[in-house]
């Protein structure tokens, strides 16, 4: 079940050098929404921009009847999304796609977000919360000044470590190489992660060494958002298994859409 629709801008308001956070009012979509999952926006009331973009859930109020949304200014259709202001209506289809799950078991979980991949980790860091999970977040950026939502995250009292690739805020590097460097001492029995293929693959390839299963969310480009045109597929090894490698046809295609955005770690092929 989702909602299309109009809902209401509550507020937008810009968080980073090319980031803005808008909050929805749009209860009867709100009250469907869970980590991990996304909507579907049409940015304009024209034809330019023609197709809807997806936007992940970054913050679920349930009291409030409302929904937030972290996103990068990176085109004509989330520009005109950053010039909404509050009051202004707007049309979405949400929420979509299957969220994050969490398994029995859990003790301790290693999230990692890297760029804009921070967004959906939020309301999943909050679920980890409320079931007493202990975690470890990671986040990956260019520069200090494009480091999102650190200080949110802290502020629900899990410990935060930062990555940069200039090294002008905490460690020096790509996020996988601090989770190299984490995750001896966390000691996670399981990871969450959201963001750029080329760091998903790295970082999947890195936890199989540890021996740790988990989930991954994927950024990928949609048209429809309901699997009907086929615009976001990605290989999935059969089985859910890792045994038959891709190189020997073991492999489906999977909608992002429909079928994701979140997929187990182990059944993802991001080698193309």
């Amino acid at each position: 079940m989702s909602f299309s629709g109009l809902g209401e801008v509550v507020m937008n308001t810009k968080v980073g050098p090319e980031h803005f956070l808008m909050r929805v009012y749009v209860p009867q979509l709100t009250k469907l929404a869970k980590p991990g999952r996304f909507v579907h926006i049409r940015c304009s009331s024209g034809m330019d921009p023609l197709l809807r973009r997806p936007i992940s859930l970054h913050g679920i109020d349930y009291g409030k009847g409302t929904i937030s949304l972290l996103y990068q200014v990176v085109g004509t259709g989330t520009r005109m999304l950053a010039e909404m202001s509050p009051g202004d209506g707007i049309d979405l289809m949400g929420p979509l796609g299957n969220g994050f799950t969490i398994p029995d078991g859990i003790n301790k979980a290693l999230v990692v977000g890297g760029g804009i991949g921070v967004a959906p980790l939020f309301p999943l860091v909050q679920s980890l919360k409320h079931y007493g999970i202990e975690q470890t977040v990671l986040l990956g950026a260019r520069s200090a000044a494009f480091v999102i939502g650190r200080e949110q995250l802290e502020s629900l009292g899990v410990k935060v470590k930062i990555a940069t690739d200039d090294g002008s805020f905490g460690y020096q590097g790509f996020v996988t190489g601090l989770a190299e460097d984490v995750i001896p001492a966390a000691k996670p029995d399981y990871f969450f992660a959201c963001g750029p293929y080329p760091m998903l693959k790295g970082l999947i390839s890195l936890t199989k060494g540890f021996g740790l299963s988990g989930q991954v969310s994927l950024e990928e480009y949609m048209g429809c958002g309901v699997g009907a045109c086929l615009a976001c597929v990605c290989k999935n090894r059969t089985g859910g298994g890792t045994e038959q490698p891709a190189s020997a046809g073991g492999f489906e295609y999977k909608k992002v859409c429909t079928d994701g955005p979140v997929f187990e770690a182990s059944e993802v092929i991001l080698d193309d």
